[in-house]
């Protein structure tokens, strides 16, 4: 029986996405989302940052690659995954990313700055959401 890994985040894409492609040719896109909490501290707003990599695969790597526009409101669905290894200096070492199982990107309402990230607003209206 398989336990339950599942998390939901909402926050912006804060760097262009990257694609690849595995050696047996499945696409995978890589992007980072920044997640902002606010909470009260006695009588100041505190705000709390975090950053959190995401792997998408297949299908979604391509949606994600042309939609995750820098800057972009987006929700990911997925489970949590840990990457164990051994550096060099014989170290342990260990990286836990989410690998996307649903995606929604936000509409974009300010005007977009880069020429890439132009070009894929403009091919939003030609991608299906999933």
């Amino acid at each position: 029986m398989n336990s339950l890994n599942s998390i939901i985040l909402e926050g912006n894409v804060v760097q262009e996405p990257v694609l690849r492609e595995t050696a047996k040719g499945t696409q995978v896109c890589t992007f980072s989302v920044m997640c902002m909490r606010t909470y009260k501290q006695d009588d100041s707003y505190e705000k709390e940052i975090s950053f959190f990599d995401i792997d998408a695969w297949g299908k979604l790597a391509e949606l994600s690659i042309k939609n995750g526009v820098k800057g972009r409101g987006v929700r990911v669905v997925g489970r949590l995954k840990q990457s164990r290894w051994v550096d060099s200096e014989e170290k342990n070492r260990s990286k836990i990313t989410i690998v996307a199982e649903h995606i929604e990107f936000k509409p974009l309402f300010k005007k977009v700055q880069s020429e890439k990230s132009e070009e894929k607003a403009a091919e939003l209206e030609k991608v299906p959401a999933f």
